[in-house]
């Protein structure tokens, strides 16, 4: 008897648990909401980093080592001011060389052009003795020109932005030693997929987001459409305006979103509601 009442009550219990979550485990839970009237936006989605308007990269031409270096991060520098020096050795050994063999060539022109005067050598050797002394001083332009590589020049009036490299580092040839550039105004250059580009027109206000600043509101202008999109990334660079009291620093990262479509006193419902 006892074992009936227990198997009985056993039933009643599992019932009791399968009925409770029929009517609540497995329904979801619905939140309501009321319907508000604002102003609708219609956005395309870009990322980019913030740069300044006029500024440039300050590359090495030659591979070789740092032997002297400004130090001038956040410097004010004049265009032509020297940013650093590379070993230089070994092209300024071979321009003497040469410039021992220009002479040596000179005298021998001279002294080729006086005993063709008396016709005790040939023609043909003073235009040979003529022709080394050209080759030797077509050669000596040339490292002549190279060996300007070797000083590090800024190239426009502006601020140090950043500064790479140490004296004793062998640098490489297209490597990126300083960024000069004038602090203010600052723009973002941003990269928008092609199918979103026709939707985007000069003019037109941006907002930004980034991890820095979360929940405050930053804006631009959009000010250039590059006219010719990039085939592999499939994307359209676009710079945008920033004013001068924006807090965006140079080399952040931001998303941007571009207002293309306006709508005032809009019925305004949550994204997730609508199917």
């Amino acid at each position: 008897m006892r074992a009936r009442l227990f198997v009985a009550a056993a039933v009643i219990v599992l019932a009791a648990a399968a009925a409770w979550w029929l009517l609540y485990a497995r329904i979801p839970e619905v939140s309501a909401v009321s319907p508000t009237r604002g102003t609708a936006v219609e956005i395309v989605y870009a990322t980019g980093a913030v740069e300044p308007v006029r500024w440039s990269k300050v590359t090495s031409l030659v591979r070789q080592r740092i032997v002297d270096i400004c130090n001038c991060e956040n410097k004010t520098v004049k265009k032509g001011d020297v940013l650093a020096r590379l070993d230089d050795k070994e092209i300024r050994a071979s321009l003497q060389e040469l410039r021992a063999r220009e002479d040596f060539a000179k005298r021998e022109v001279a002294r080729t052009t006086e005993l063709i005067g008396r016709g005790a050598v040939t023609t043909q050797a003073h235009e040979k003795s003529l022709t080394d002394l050209r080759q030797i001083q077509g050669l000596i332009s040339v490292l002549d020109e190279r060996v300007d590589q070797y000083t590090i020049t800024s190239p426009m009036d502006g601020v140090v932005l950043r500064q790479d490299g140490e004296v004793g580092e062998i640098v490489e040839a297209g490597a990126i030693l300083f960024r000069v550039g004038v602090p203010k105004p600052l723009e973002v250059e941003a990269e928008v997929n092609e199918e979103d580009i026709p939707r985007v027109a000069v003019g037109q206000v941006v907002l930004f987001r980034t991890d820095a600043f979360p929940g405050r509101r930053i804006e631009g202008k959009v000010r250039e459409i590059t006219p010719m999109g990039n085939p592999v990334t499939k994307t359209y660079r676009i710079r945008i305006d920033l004013p001068d009291d924006t807090p965006l620093r140079i080399g952040m990262s931001v998303e941007a979103n571009v207002i293309t479509r306006e709508e005032p006193d809009a019925l305004l419902i949550p994204g997730d509601a609508l199917v």
